[in-house]
């Protein structure tokens, strides 16, 4: 067996194997957050497709948290019966569903990148007052709402609320946003924290609402749930987060609960990324380092190269967004390259429609009563 298509257990919870569906915001949602027949497809295609892990796009926790007005939500119970539907498919079909709680911070109210604007949507047009930890704002987007100290000891709340819907709604995951340049990134970083208060300052100041928030959401997981947090390990700029800055805050989040970070680069800033092949892959090493499993992801495009990743200790899983588009049955297709002769789980067991397929080429699924290639 490949490592890449082996089971991995956090807490209670074994994943089927270590290719994870990475968040990608799809700017598709219903009026009011409401995820649509769009997400039910395209979250639901991977699951069919083979990944150990389904995890949806970010979710904002209050509506004025969203990046865009077309981004979904779990901030109301409409938005939990609509995500429940979308959680059964994908648990059907073998796989596990995370939802990504997420606050966009000054990066809030922002026209969605299908041609209908640039920057920040004017109340006029829908939107809103976006907040950050200081009221100087993101290069071409309007300056946020300088969020007070009562403001800011709402958030964990925030997030502790969603994750109470989001277990309502089926989730078997919960990942806390903490990178891309959104709230709780922007209050790590001091290119964006420059509070002088007990919320910024030095790295453990500005990791504060970050920690406050993780112990608020694990306070409501069960003690079986795994909980991630997504982060942004550099800022690639000089002044800005560090991998050794996100090495120390990693293991603060183990001590507080945190069973897997999933680690991405910047969007905080302006920069000028290196970008190429596993560009980030050294940063989920340097966290991995400190005693916690690492999701690697960027620029992870073949079986193997992401078996390389693993084997070479870099990372626990790899998470992949744009080859999932690309190819819905990547992990099936994986298996097949890497000549992993594992029998496939098609669909859950005991859901009608569940076969596990022995003695078949690797990347054999049964669909619609025949034999098919995955």
């Amino acid at each position: 067996m490949s490592l890449l298509l082996s089971p991995l257990t956090l807490r209670g919870t074994t994943f089927r194997n270590r290719v994870w569906l990475a968040p990608m915001c799809q700017y598709s949602a219903a009026d009011d957050g409401l995820p649509t027949d769009w997400h039910l497809a395209h979250l639901g295609a991977r699951a069919v497709g083979g990944f150990g892990l389904v995890l949806t796009e970010a979710a904002a926790v209050v509506p004025e948290g969203r990046i865009s007005p077309q981004d979904v939500g779990i901030w109301n119970d409409e938005q939990v019966t609509a995500w429940r539907r979308i959680t059964d498919f994908i648990r059907a079909r073998g796989a596990h569903s995370g939802i990504q709680l997420a606050h966009a911070g000054r990066k809030a109210s922002t026209y969605r990148p299908f041609g209908e604007g640039r920057g920040s949507v004017p109340t006029t047009d829908g939107g809103w007052t976006a907040v950050g930890p200081t009221g100087d704002a993101f290069p071409g987007y309007a300056a946020p709402h300088e969020l007070t100290e009562a403001e800011i000891l709402a958030v964990p709340g925030q997030f502790a609320d969603a994750t109470r819907r989001a277990l309502a709604a089926g989730f078997d995951v919960v990942e806390v946003h903490a990178a891309h340049g959104y709230l709780l990134h922007q209050f790590l970083s001091p290119l964006s924290n420059t509070r002088t208060d007990r919320w910024g300052g030095d790295l453990a100041g500005r990791a504060q609402l970050l920690l406050d928030t993780v112990d608020a959401v694990r306070a409501v997981l069960p003690e079986q749930d795994p909980l991630l947090v997504r982060v942004s390990a550099t800022d690639w700029t000089d002044g800005g987060l560090t991998g050794d800055d996100t090495a120390t805050v990693a293991g603060w989040l183990r001590e507080h609960g945190v069973d897997l970070v999933d680690v991405s680069t910047g969007g905080n800033v302006l920069a000028d990324i290196p970008v190429g092949p596993g560009y980030q892959v050294p940063f989920a090493r340097q966290v991995r380092d400190t005693g916690i499993a690492a999701g690697a992801v960027g620029m992870i495009t073949t079986p193997h190269q992401a078996e390389k990743v693993l084997t070479g200790g870099d990372a626990d899983v790899v998470l992949l967004g744009r080859p999932a588009l690309f190819d819905p049955s990547w992990p099936l297709r994986a298996a097949r390259e890497l000549g992993d002769d594992t029998p496939v789980l098609a669909h859950e067991p005991g859901s009608p429609d569940a076969r596990i397929v022995e003695g078949q080429p690797t990347g054999w699924v049964p669909q619609y009563g025949r034999g098919s290639w995955g």
